[in-house]
Parts: structure tokens; sequence; C-alpha cells
């Protein structure tokens, strides 16, 4: 079980951690977003916990974008009520850091690269899928008018790349 702290208060995890009571009462978690795809959770019995549903499939062609500001706009009032949150999905790779991506760009001021990077530092075993990196990449042109990351043709397929602008090159992320 591993759950990872991407800022003071809010948590990334898979399912099995957000079902395990220890894990909800040690990070004092008050707020649970589910994205995996499975309702109807039975989580632990954890006094003024409250759980939002997301329910989105991790498919490229699934519409999580439609989540990002209703989800980073709850998680951002949790916050403010000094109320933990775990974002989670079925693994803890694709949909829920997707997530806090958003969220990041959103409330943070991060760019998209700088959000991945601190994500990534902190579960390094991140793996969005193509799909909802292109949403990211509409959210941050949207809600910050600029773009950190685009995608390019590999030999592995189309993956995300942060382009670096002091050496004019760049390096492809999810590869």
């Amino acid at each position: 079980m591993s759950v990872s702290q991407v800022s003071p208060g809010l948590f990334l995890s898979g399912l099995d951690s957000a079902l395990n009571v220890a894990v909800l009462t040690q990070r004092k978690i008050k707020l649970i977003v589910n994205v995996s795809g499975v309702s109807g959770v039975k989580y632990p019995q954890v006094p003024g916990l409250e759980v939002v549903e997301v329910p989105v499939q991790d498919w490229p062609h699934a519409d999580l974008g439609q989540y990002f500001d209703p989800v980073s706009e709850k998680i951002h009032q949790n916050l403010n009520q000094n109320h933990n949150c775990l974002v989670h999905c079925t693994a803890g790779r694709s949909r829920s850091p997707a997530l806090v991506l958003a969220f990041l760009i959103r409330f943070s001021g991060l760019s998209l690269a700088q959000s991945h990077s601190l994500v990534l530092e902190t579960r390094p075993f991140i793996r969005i899928n193509a799909g909802f990196w292109r949403q990211l990449m509409d959210y941050e042109l949207r809600v910050q008018n600029r773009s950190t990351i685009r995608m390019v043709q590999t030999e592995s397929g189309v993956l995300p790349h942060i382009q670096d602008q002091d050496q004019g090159e760049g390096i492809c992320i999810n590869g």
C-alpha cells in the first residue's frame, strides 16, 4: 500500500490504500475523491469522511476533463478548511494523478510541466494515459493561457514532451 503526499493535506493512492482505516485515520483524511471507476465502494467508517465519486474509466477517450474544475474546487475548499484529502483510482497511476495535476494547475499556479514534476517526485510510477494528457494540456491552456507540454511521435508511440526552455530541447515523459 503506497500513499504519496503531494503537498500539505493532499494525498494520492490506489484503491487498496483508500480502503485501509489506518491510512485514513493516520493521515486525518476527511475527503476521498474516488476515480477508480468502481461505484459504491465501502470505505471504512471514519467520522466526517466525505466521498466524491468520479465515474471515469482509464481509457484515452474517456472525458476526465469535465471533472477538472469541480474536483479541483472541492479539493481546494477541503484544504482551506484544514481537512486532508485523498485522491485515488485503482492503482494511483493515471486517473488520480491527472486530477491532482489539474488541481495544481488551477490552484497552485504551477504549470502542467511543473505539476507533473512535483507529482512524479512523490509518486515516481505514475503513467497518465495519452487522452488524459491531451485533456490536461487543453486545461493548462484554458486556465493559464500557456502550454508547457506537447505530444510528439516517438518510436514508443505518441508521448507527452516537456520543452526545456533553457536548452531548446526537451524530454519525453511516460516513456
